[in-house]
């Protein structure tokens, strides 16, 4: 088996430095892990930062000396404003030359052998173009990164509405995050959405997908991009690539430009991709 490589990107702005920390060190154990068992050989992380300050930039370099070794390059990219999301992930997502590129949350830590896991898995399935871990709260228990083509309401549902109402429509909830289908330890196909917690992507099928849609600055890009990218090749999710998300959901808090940008992007995604409203 010939090692394949590795571009990992990871976009920060203003990060909560505790789980940056618990990040990038999850990461750096997964990819000697995978080094060590012949799956990753050359891997680049690119750690990419939207804010504008020197000291966050700063402490990245710091925290890329602490956990990061030869062979594994860092790279830093800083100074170009707060370019969105997807359009920062843009700026290492073509032309590294590396066979596979992870996406990757600053408030996700992969586990050990994640990494191993899904590079090997998806070495045995080429006609596979990205794939999404299984995810877990700090607590254990499941959450669930894979979606269906949401309407409109779901989106209100997981996004706006108050508990009592999503409990009220938890069947539904359930049916959209694709529970019935990934609960089992077998990968599944054909998935229409990702959240943007954990991704891997053969860099092949992402240069024909031509990556994200810059025009969606938060909150939707991932959906346009796999849904784009699930014309090319098929999607899956990896039970054995595992991962620990701690979920803070920006649009529980009471912070009104958050809901806007959500809103914003909603439109844009479904005048691409058409409306649809239950």
């Amino acid at each position: 088996m010939i090692a394949s490589s590795l571009q990992v990107s990871i976009v920060t702005y203003h990060p909560d430095e505790d789980a940056l920390i618990r990040c990038l060190y999850a990461l750096s154990e997964a990819i000697e892990f995978a080094r060590a068992d012949g799956v990753l050989q050359t891997v680049n992380v690119a750690l990419i930062d939207n804010s504008e300050s020197q000291k966050v930039v700063e402490r990245l370099v710091e925290m890329g000396d602490l956990f990061f070794r030869e062979p594994t390059q860092v790279s830093y990219l800083h100074g170009h404003a707060n370019i969105g999301f997807g359009a920062a992930h843009n700026l290492t997502l073509h032309g590294s030359g590396a066979d596979y590129h992870l996406i990757l949350g600053t408030k996700t830590e992969l586990a050990q052998t994640a990494l191993a896991e899904g590079v090997r898995w998806m070495n045995n399935h080429d006609d596979v173009g990205a794939a999404t871990a299984s995810l877990f709260s700090p607590d254990g228990s499941r959450m669930y990164p894979c979606r269906r083509f949401p309407a409109v309401f779901d989106l209100f549902l997981t996004g706006f509405a108050p508990a009592w109402l999503r409990s009220f429509f938890d069947r539904r909830i359930k049916h959209y995050e694709m529970r019935a289908e990934t609960d089992s330890h077998e990968p599944f196909f054909d998935i229409p959405c990702f959240s943007r917690t954990c991704v891997l992507a053969r860099r092949q099928v992402t240069d024909q997908s031509s990556g994200f849609d810059p025009a969606f600055f938060l909150y939707l890009e991932m959906h346009d991009w796999i849904l784009r990218l699930g014309l090319i090749a098929r999607t899956a999710y990896i039970p054995a690539m595992r991962a620990v998300f701690h979920d803070d959901l920006v649009l529980g808090s009471p912070r009104i430009r958050h809901k806007i940008t959500f809103c914003k992007s909603a439109i844009h995604f479904y005048r691409k991709h058409g409306w649809k409203w239950f």
